[in-house]
């Protein structure tokens, strides 16, 4: 599917079995991305986002449907093609930062790049940069322990773009932050989206984040519908 976009579902169904019970959390969800647009993913608590998310990036198979990154297909890939196109063209900020204690700033933004095949020399000159864009350089031989939670969340964003993705997601990346700091937080990842055009979806609560992103789709009953668009009348979602 060479239409343009950078990540597409099309009719995701993801259903958890336990027991005799079926939960459907996906029921054909169907949405597109372009490079270089910041998309808010919102609903209820216990909608699906975060398994949307997890199906867009690969960490999950879905049960029905397709997942298209960069026009490809990725659904029916082996473990192995799944792992390596992970790698290569999704970065992933979370709620909590989940850098490794025991590493530096650079080297949490390092290892993922070393992963992925590249040598040390070039993976510690893309980290610098990286950090450097975030505001980091200074503390690039912190440990995690020695950074506020703005300063992770900051490095966690420059490990996601270490490996040059063309898809970010977000799960809730300011979710743990006072408000300032998310503000603050919000409006780098804004800039690094548009920057590097990545086709960026975030998974969020805010409501007033939401509304300044490119557009708004909310998941409810397992189906994506788009409810705002920039420079539109505010929403009423929750």
């Amino acid at each position: 599917m060479s239409d343009g976009a950078a990540l597409r579902l099309d009719r995701v169904v993801r259903t958890f079995v336990q027991g005799p019970s079926r939960l459907e959390v996906l029921r054909g969800a169907s949405l597109a991305l372009q490079p270089g647009e910041m998309v808010a993913l919102v609903g209820p608590s216990g909608a699906g986002k975060s398994t949307l998310l997890h199906v867009a990036g690969l960490l999950e198979r879905a049960d029905g449907g397709e997942v298209y990154i960069l026009g490809r297909p990725c659904g029916r890939m082996a473990d192995s093609d799944r792992t390596a196109a992970r790698r290569r063209m999704v970065g992933f900020v979370y709620q909590y930062h989940h850098l490794l204690p025991e590493f530096s700033a650079l080297e949490n933004v390092v290892i993922p790049q070393m992963i992925a095949g590249k040598s040390r020399r070039e993976a510690r000159q893309r980290a610098a940069q990286l950090l450097d864009m975030v505001g980091l350089s200074k503390r690039a031989s912190h440990r995690p322990a020695r950074l506020s939670g703005g300063e992770q969340q900051r490095v966690a964003m420059a490990r996601a773009l270490a490996n040059k993705p063309a898809i970010l997601l977000a799960d809730e990346p300011t979710g743990n932050l006072d408000p300032h700091t998310a503000q603050a937080v919000f409006d780098l990842l804004r800039a690094l989206v548009h920057e590097a055009r990545l086709a960026a979806l975030i998974a969020t609560h805010n409501l007033d984040l939401s509304r300044r992103m490119d557009r708004v789709l909310t998941l409810q009953d397992g189906q994506v519908a788009e409810t705002h668009r920039a420079g539109a009348a505010p929403l009423a979602v929750g």
